[in-house]
């Protein structure tokens, strides 16, 4: 690096630059996105081998990773190939204890020359059993032991990889980056703070996270270095939430007589869950500054009925002329909500419509009275956050199955209104710790409460071989006057894919199994009108089995389906197969859940028994997230799900431990600019710049 530079300049400096990497490395680098000093610096080992300790070969057992000691005794290059090309080299140890036989495949013969006979050699790898113990391709060091060995005698980082660069390599490269840039990183932690929490310096807790004396100090450094960019994220939320709180919205008049009005609409009685997060929405709504809510609630909970006492209490105050939109991901959802709220809303006098693609029926008439006020309450889709929808007093907003939309789709909606009450809706439940991470600026209500009547959904996992006893449960249904859905996870037929689709399982259900029955087909690909025909055909019972996408994940609700069968169960995950088992046992009769799967991994056969153990969706999304991690649960290109370096998701105390320092910390200093959260202030703007504004829709 050259010395006139400054910290910042060396730390946003190109990896290229480094001693021993160049161009061509650095092109490799690239691909995990590691082009900085500073990215390597922050590129955190995923594990560590300890080669402190030594172990006599006689107390090695099988699988177990170690560092042996002794002398070599023999080795002997044998050939395959009809004594041409690469053999295998056996070369065999021996100390006190006994001996063992460390090989190598495709060896050379000059490789023999590096194992003298007599000469002491130290060994890491992992003990097998092949004819007598035996280490395959381990790590070596040939001759006497040497003070400060970098192979040996320490603790060795294990790096996520990319294709070109060994381990090894990326050791050099990092400690490179490490004497060039570690102790230049700024140390944003006021010092109080860090005193508080007994966390070293960031530039000690940088080379301790790499290259520990003890794993101890790996785990300190660790911890250290996830509190920072939690704090930074968590602050950056806090700042955001005081601002909104800060900025006038619409107190709107939810009073006993407004909710009297509401209820009488409901042909139905509240659950204790539904009422006290009425309660909740009810006093935000109340207040001078805009709501900003998650409403959590499992498949069935109710959570459409709040969304309607919450746009109704909008509605009451006729004469300010407000107006509810809800916005729903998919025509389905739209359609389903706009159908409940309609049947719902024939007593109250509350104009609706639904506004869901950019080719509706007479969507310029449609435009114009939603910007003349002539419409209360719009439902839709994405063609709500199009240019040319202009809402005349847009006051609330509630968006259903929110991870679904980008956030900057979210945003463009809530900007159609001065200021709305957002209240955002999910029957994803959410782990806790990325409930934190993605929705810490929002005030979260959960219905932990199913409807009385809701009845258990039986849930059965069906090798190969047994698929037909769930087409001979779902006659059984069908000949009672019932119904049935079929899964399938494609719309059509894919070369690359091994799949039945959804229209090719259509012909052979109809003409096959389900021939005495009338079918029907539904996915995203169709016209709006086939889809509305096919769902109010379903409803009606015109049609008894449904063959679908996931496109009924949500949507559709008909009491009288009590069968679902979902073809290659494996191809989805854990919170969309729970959300699919949630369209049945609506009605008065039990349902079941049929998974048809053929899982080719052990971590996906646990993610379906899940289902068949629970039926609880926290705890079905808690297991998702252990097995297939944070950025698989939403999908990250839509979530807008943080990217930590150094934090993992897997324990949300340290998340939480952030959110109250982050949150105590901005009540002190609303603006971060005393002296000492400058440093704070500046990892904030550095990290999130712009998109603070983002922070408020979710």
């Amino acid at each position: 690096m050259r010395s006139s530079e400054k910290p910042q300049d060396i730390l946003d400096s190109e990896v290229r630059f480094l001693k021993g990497v160049g161009p061509r490395r650095a092109e490799m680098l690239s691909r995990p996105a590691l082009r900085t000093v500073r990215d390597l610096l922050f590129h955190l080992p995923r594990g560590y081998e300890d080669r402190r300790q030594v172990k006599k070969i006689g107390a090695l057992r099988a699988g177990e990773k170690a560092v042996i000691r002794g002398h070599i005794l023999d080795a002997e290059l044998r050939r395959t190939h009809r004594g041409r090309g690469p053999g295998i080299l056996e070369v065999t140890v021996g100390d006190e204890t006994g001996i063992l036989a460390l090989t190598w495949f495709n060896a050379k013969h000059d490789w023999l020359s590096s194992f003298p006979q007599g000469e002491p050699i130290v060994a890491y790898g992992e003990m097998q059993h092949y004819h007598g113990p035996q280490m395959v391709a381990p790590d070596y060091q040939v001759g006497p032991s040497r003070e400060g060995s970098s192979k040996f005698g320490c603790i060795l980082p294990l790096y996520p990889l990319t294709e070109g660069i060994s381990q090894r390599v990326m050791r050099k490269i990092i400690r490179q980056a490490l004497e060039a840039g570690a102790y230049r990183v700024p140390d944003i932690f006021p010092e109080r703070l860090r005193a508080e929490k007994d966390f070293p310096p960031v530039g000690e807790a940088l080379w301790q996270v790499h290259f520990p004396e003890a794993m101890e100090q790996a785990a300190r450094a660790r911890r250290r270095l996830g509190y920072e960019e939690l704090l930074v994220f968590q602050a950056a939320f806090a700042i955001h939430r005081a601002h909104v709180r800060q900025s006038p919205g619409i107190a709107f008049k939810v009073g006993p007589n407004v909710d009297r009005r509401i209820r009488r609409l409901f042909p139905f009685s509240l659950t204790d869950a539904q009422d006290r997060v009425i309660g909740e929405l009810a006093a935000d709504m109340r207040s001078e500054r805009p709501m900003n809510r998650l409403l959590q609630g499992d498949v069935g909970s109710g959570k459409t009925v709040i969304a309607l006492y919450a746009m109704l209490a909008a509605l009451a105050e006729r004469s300010k002329g407000y107006q509810a939109a809800l916005m729903a991901p998919t025509e389905v959802l739209a359609e389903q909500h706009y159908l409940t709220l309609e049947s719902l809303l024939e007593k109250a006098r509350v104009r609706t419509m639904l506004l869901s693609g950019a080719r509706a029926g007479n969507r310029v008439s449609k435009l114009r009275r939603i910007g003349a006020g002539e419409v209360d309450l719009v439902m839709g889709t994405h063609a709500l956050i199009q240019q040319d929808v202009r809402f005349n007093n847009l006051a609330l907003l509630v968006i259903d199955e929110q991870h679904r939309f980008g956030v900057r789709q979210r945003l463009s909606l809530r900007r159609k209104g001065v200021r709305p009450d957002v209240l955002i809706m999910t029957a994803t439940p959410i782990p806790r710790t990325l409930a934190l991470a993605c929705f810490g600026d929002m005030d979260v209500s959960i219905i932990d409460e199913m409807p009385p009547g809701r009845k258990p959904v039986e849930t059965v996992l069906l090798p190969a071989g047994k698929w037909e006893a769930a087409f001979d449960a779902a006659l059984t249904e069908l000949r009672s006057g019932r119904r049935a859905f079929v899964i399938f996870p494609l719309v059509r037929e894919n070369e690359e894919l091994d799949l039945t689709s959804a229209t090719r399982g259509y012909e052979e259900l109809q003409h096959g199994v389900f021939r005495d029955f009338r079918c029907c087909l539904l996915h995203g690909q169709m016209r709006s009108e086939a889809k509305r025909q096919a769902m109010e055909g379903f409803r009606s019972g015109r049609y008894q089995v449904m063959v679908s996408t996931t496109v009924v994940e949500v949507g559709i609700d008909v009491p009288q389906a009590t069968v679902m069968i979902i073809q290659h169960a494996e191809r989805l995950g854990l919170s969309q197969l729970h959300q699919l088992r949630g369209r049945i046992g609506r009605g008065d009769t039990p349902g079941k859940c049929f998974l048809l799967a053929e899982p080719t991994t052990e971590v996906a056969e646990q993610r379906l028994e899940v289902l068949t153990r629970t039926s609880d969706g926290f705890q079905i999304a808690e297991a998702d997230l252990k097995l297939r991690g944070p950025g698989q649960f939403f999908g990250t290109e839509q979530s807008g799900l943080p990217e930590f370096r150094c934090y993992d998701f897997s324990d949300p105390r340290p998340l939480e431990e952030a959110r109250r320092d982050a949150f105590a910390l901005i009540r002190t200093d609303p603006k971060l600019s005393r002296p000492e959260h400058a440093l704070l202030h500046e990892a904030i703007r550095r990290r999130y710049g712009g998109r603070f504004v983002l922070g408020g829709v979710g």
